[in-house]
């Protein structure tokens, strides 16, 4: 019995039960390590034909004996080789292979640390592995069950190649370590993991024979695909090809909007076949969403959501990226986040916006459902990170047109703008409602074009970009002086201001046209920001409001004459009038004033009739009298 060195044991024990949260990956790790040999086999015969193979990876399980089974016809070990590679952990010889080799073929290898094998002690009580090098005449045994050492001896192996046996746990403290014995399992990991391994991994299963007797007989099946979808050439690759790929992978019911298809190569190496969902999760908005895309090392599932390869805001891309280059560190599990993880991110930035400006240019109808499907997320895009990436995203941007009635791009609006003009917009929550606001008659009777901005970070991009190819942002809502004067009526605007006791200054406007009054607000904070920060809880950020007025209407003209409770009532109900043009609740105060004001013109009406009455009863009584005055002889 030979002892694992101190260090070795060590590292054994974090192996088993820190660095791999996941009992199932064991299988991913050995039918890699069966790969890695069967590479070094072919790589070996090009130069020296008598290696050549027809190469596969086979599983074999029995429940009774409690053994699962992974054999390859790789390149195999001799005795010096299985002590050196599996007696001391993390001595990988794919990492000694590849110094050997230099980087050619050598550099398609998975493995580099040498730790994957051990992963097996995870689900086993003890492992036998048993190997033949390619070229040699003797085979050997290593067996160990994880704790005491290991040793190794002659065997018998009539090809060259390795098989690893492992005996299977008892269930245990909750654990079900059977279902590694069970078939289906096993297929399903294989799928999971390794479809892409580029050898053929095969397992016997029962089939159900011709005959009458309804027989069944064990045939040797294929259980992975070998050939991934995104490493076939464009010219391979359907539409329907990818849409069933997308759909059958992400569990979508839905083909998505569009599928994007990436290869690089030169310093940093991959290939990456990603696609646009055609809505988002049912999660994508909540806490609990994970973004990432499937990250492969030579075909070889190493995480299923790796949130660094995609920021973010496009955290709704889904799909898979493949490359030799990234450096692993002992766990498959984890990567280091250096240079090459970060350059394979960027590019894939670039790649998904150069696509969707291009279906912005080329298919407009499909890139509108994208951006309806995605909007809040792409504008997300646009204001984090203190607007880092504004000017990436600024001209994929759309937003409903006032004019136009439809979608527009930023770049749209300004070519039809007058020169030196602003960039106008409106907030609310719909187009329903930001389409009834007062300010907008003004805006479309001067011919003005108008913006709907109907998410909460609209106006922040607007404020971060401040302008666009020369024409400034400008909400309409704002309290700028307008061109219309309070000349002569100096007096009245004082009096409303007293009536509101605080809560907006007034001042005219020219902005409006069938309505009397509009709310505005003036400063940093506008009426939209108000109610969003109240929404996120800050309470105590308020816009400093401006009631607006229209000097030319008749309502504003009237309230010239009016005083007292009449002139008090007129103004609350126009203030509340303000207030629910642009979405706020009313006042207490409001019901009143309106009962008050309805009730002095029912009184009026009730007391026209009787003035008329009176009236005619006068001139009845007067005609009466002239009758009566008249000489007699005139009855005559």
């Amino acid at each position: 019995m030979k002892e694992f060195k101190a260090e070795s044991k060590k590292l054994l024990d974090l192996v088993v039960n820190s660095i791999y949260t996941n009992r199932e990956i064991f299988l991913r790790e050995l039918i890699s390590n069966a790969s890695d040999a069967i590479d070094k086999r072919r790589f070996m015969s090009l130069t020296d034909s008598a290696l050549a193979a027809d190469f596969c990876i086979e599983i074999e399980t029995d429940a009774a004996a409690r053994t699962i089974t992974i054999t390859d016809n790789g390149v195999g070990m001799n005795a010096e080789e299985l002590e050196n590679n599996l007696g001391v952990i993390a001595a990988s010889g794919t990492e000694a292979f590849k110094k050997e080799r230099g980087k050619t073929d050598a550099e398609q290898l998975i493995g580099q640390f040498g730790v994957g094998f051990y992963s097996a002690f995870m689900v086993a009580e003890k492992v036998v592995v048993i190997s033949k090098k390619a070229g040699d005449t003797t085979a050997y045994k290593w067996e160990s069950d994880g704790a005491s050492g290991f040793e190794i001896a002659e065997a018998e192996r009539a090809d060259a190649g390795t098989s690893v046996i492992l005996t299977v746990k008892q269930d245990a403290d909750g654990e079900n370590y059977s279902c590694y014995l069970d078939k289906h399992h096993i297929r399903t990991l294989v799928k999971k993991y390794s479809d892409y391994i580029r050898y053929p991994i095969k397992m016997l299963e029962e089939k159900r024979t011709d005959g009458a007797d309804g027989a069944k007989a064990e045939e040797l099946i294929t259980l992975n695909s070998m050939t991934p979808v995104w490493k076939k050439s464009k010219s391979e690759l359907k539409d329907k090809e990818l849409d069933e790929f997308y759909t059958h992978t992400y569990r979508d019911w839905n083909e998505p909007i569009a599928h994007i298809s990436a290869r690089m190569e030169g310093a940093v190496e991959y290939t990456a076949l990603l696609f646009v969902p055609s809505e988002p999760s049912y999660d994508y908005y909540t806490k609990d969403y994970k973004r990432g895309l499937q990250l492969y090392c030579n075909g070889v599932l190493i995480m299923d959501k790796c949130a660094e390869l995609i920021p973010e805001y496009l955290g709704f891309i889904r799909g898979v990226v493949d490359t030799p280059d990234l450096a692993l560190n002992i766990s498959r599990e984890m990567l280091q986040r250096d240079r090459r993880l970060a350059a394979i991110a960027s590019g894939l930035e670039k790649k998904i916006l150069s696509e969707f400006a291009k279906m912005l240019k080329n298919d407009r109808e499909k890139y509108e459902k994208l951006f309806v499907a995605f909007s809040k997320a792409i504008k997300y895009g646009a204001y984090d990170n203190f607007g880092a990436n504004k000017d990436k995203l600024k001209d994929l941007l759309l937003y409903y047109s006032d004019k136009e009635k439809k979608l527009v791009t930023l770049k749209e609006y300004s070519e039809k703008a007058a020169k030196d003009s602003p960039v106008l917009y409106a907030c609310g929550e719909t187009t329903e409602k930001i389409s009834m606001l007062p300010q907008l008659e003004g805006a479309r009777s001067a011919g003005n074009d108008v913006l709907y901005f109907t998410d909460a970070v609209d106006e922040f991009i607007a404020r971060m970009l401040e302008s666009y190819d020369g024409h400034k942002f400008e909400n309409i809502a704002s309290g700028k002086a307008d061109a219309a004067s309070a000349e002569g009526h100096e007096e009245l605007i004082k009096r409303i201001e007293a009536k509101l006791g605080g809560k907006a200054v007034v001042c005219p406007t020219d902005k409006l046209k069938s309505y009397p009054v509009c709310l505005a607000a003036k400063g940093e904070v506008s009426l939209e920001m108000e109610r969003i920060m109240a929404a996120m809880g800050g309470s105590g950020i308020k816009a400093e409001r401006v009631l607006q007025i229209n000097l030319d209407h008749a309502v504003i003209k009237g309230l010239e004459n009016l005083r007292g409770e009449k002139f008090d009532d007129t103004v609350t109900v126009l203030y509340n009038e303000a207030l629910i043009a642009e979405g706020y609740k009313t006042e207490p105060e409001f019901l009143p004033a309106v009962n008050r004001l309805l009730a002095s013109v029912v009184e009026e009406k009730r007391k026209a009739p009787s003035a008329k009455k009176a009236s005619g009863a006068k001139k009845t009584d007067t005609a009466a009298e002239s009758e009566n005055a008249r000489p007699l002889d005139e009855n005559k």
